[in-house]
């Protein structure tokens, strides 16, 4: 990726996004964002708002008009836009259809409308559902799909991999664990943090505290995310990325309630899943993005503690929609 490209990022106001905005401007790259702001923040953009390479379109990725025309000049698209709700996709099951998969459709046509043929795409580890090989390297099988939200990112994933195949585009798909530190809105750490706010003495937790999780810090991230775009050349590059090794439950929120100075009573709801379509273990294989030369500089504890420290530095966070 050379300096002085354009760079549409979809999702540009979000907590994967705003950072991605950041550190392509400050990398010399003109960057035009797409956000419909029903969870991303314009406090994520103070800085990039008043950057002369920086352009907002504020617009819905279901309004194919309005994105044919914020993608025209752009070289490639950085798409993070999507609906990461997970736990409560059953309550909602076109949600993710529409945000995640007939989105990115939108996304690839207006690629097409305006001669561009390189994606870079968010996913999710969620898609190799009950995984049988851990750590789960990125052509594990996949089983049957276990969340609307995983179901809907694969289907994404394979529009582009067929794009890809039929059209001539190339594409990067990023499969995360979840992504923590600044600017993270929902997830977890946010829902521990909400709560001891509020009765610091309980601490009701989603499942049996054992889940396995692995956890990723968002710089780290955005590192992996540019320098594959930079580096791997394939038509098709899927990537797995997280850390070497995983936390249980119990201990992120020893470590939150360690940082709090708080010890509540913890109050289990059972089971080794916390929701339908929670996973008792994620843990990726990396070593195909580490084969690029990325390591991540920031463990799970250390990720963890920043965004608690981030939380507590940002309470608006926890009121804001996300």
């Amino acid at each position: 990726m050379l300096s002085g490209q354009t760079v549409v990022v979809t999702g540009c106001a979000g907590f994967i996004g705003s950072h991605v905005v950041d550190r392509l401007l400050s990398t010399g790259h003109s960057v035009v964002g797409i956000d419909n702001f029903s969870t991303g923040q314009r406090r994520f953009l103070e800085g990039a708002l008043w950057h002369p390479r920086f352009r907002l379109w504020e617009a819905d990725l279901l309004d194919v008009d309005a994105l044919g025309r914020a993608l025209a000049g752009g070289e490639l698209v950085i798409h993070l836009a999507g609906n990461a709700d997970v736990r409560f996709g059953t309550e909602h099951p076109r949600k993710d259809l529409e945000q995640n998969t007939i989105a990115t459709l939108n996304v690839l046509e207006a690629m097409r409308a305006n001669g561009m043929s390189r994606i870079a795409f968010s996913s999710t580890g969620s898609v190799y559902g009950e995984a049988t090989v851990i750590p789960t390297p990125e052509d594990a099988p996949f089983p049957v799909q276990t969340s609307l939200y995983a179901a809907s990112k694969l289907a994404a994933e394979g529009l582009i991999a067929a794009y890809c195949e039929g059209f001539g585009f190339q594409s990067w798909i990023f499969r995360f664990v979840s992504i923590l530190g600044e600017r993270y809105t929902h997830g977890h750490v946010v829902d521990f943090y909400k709560q001891l706010r509020q009765h610091p003495e309980l601490l009701r937790v989603l499942g049996n505290g054992k889940q396995r999780k692995s956890y990723l810090e968002v710089q780290d991230c955005v590192d992996a995310i540019l320098l594959a775009v930079r580096e791997a050349t394939s038509r098709v590059n899927v990537f797995n990325l997280g850390v070497d090794g995983f936390c249980e439950v119990d201990d992120s929120i020893g470590w939150i309630c360690g940082a709090l100075g708080l010890d509540p009573e913890l109050e289990y709801t059972g089971g080794e899943r916390g929701w339908v379509g929670d996973h008792p273990v994620i843990y990726l294989d990396t070593a195909r993005i580490r084969g690029l030369g990325w390591a991540p500089r920031t463990s799970i504890r250390e990720a963890v503690l920043k965004t608690v420290e981030y939380l507590r530095e940002n309470e608006w966070v926890l009121e804001a929609r996300g």
